[in-house]
């Protein structure tokens, strides 16, 4: 029995809604990092881009458990001696809560041309508010 692969132009894409509120942020994150690179279909393939758009709303209500929002920190590198910036994450999350969900993602998908492809799949809002009404979004419940 031959493998199907699938090709990039046979690829259907739907557009899902996903309410951030009140949920954990690395089990968001890793739902819909499995969302854009199109692991929930039966024609996955690995070298292929298969996934759907999600859109995320509510960005600023996610949730770290325990004592993450002052242990945790946002690390950065000027790549200059003694660059390294850190930032709690309750600061980050309190200024650019978009940028704390982007990254949770990016860091679930494999780096390269097709995860930067992948990536722009990823739209994240801060309120309840979205530009993408036209297509039709589907809300999709989340398993955590």
């Amino acid at each position: 029995m031959k493998s199907y692969i699938a090709k990039p132009n046979e690829i259907e894409r739907k557009w899902y809604i996903v309410d951030a509120a009140d949920k954990p942020l690395g089990r968001v994150a890793s739902q819909v990092a499995s969302i854009l690179r199109g692991k929930n279909k039966p024609i996955f393939t690995p070298n292929v881009d298969t996934g759907d758009y999600v859109i995320v709303i509510n960005a600023e209500k996610v949730v770290l458990t325990g004592k993450k929002l002052d242990q945790k920190m946002m690390r950065h590198h000027s790549l200059y001696p003694g660059g390294l910036k850190e930032v709690p994450y309750r600061e980050v999350l309190a200024k650019k809560p978009e940028f704390v969900f982007e990254e949770a993602v990016r860091r679930m998908i494999p780096s390269g041309p097709l995860g930067r492809k992948v990536l722009k799949k990823l739209k994240v809002y801060r309120g309840a508010d979205h530009d993408h009404a036209a297509q039709k979004p589907e809300v999709l419940e989340l398993k955590y």
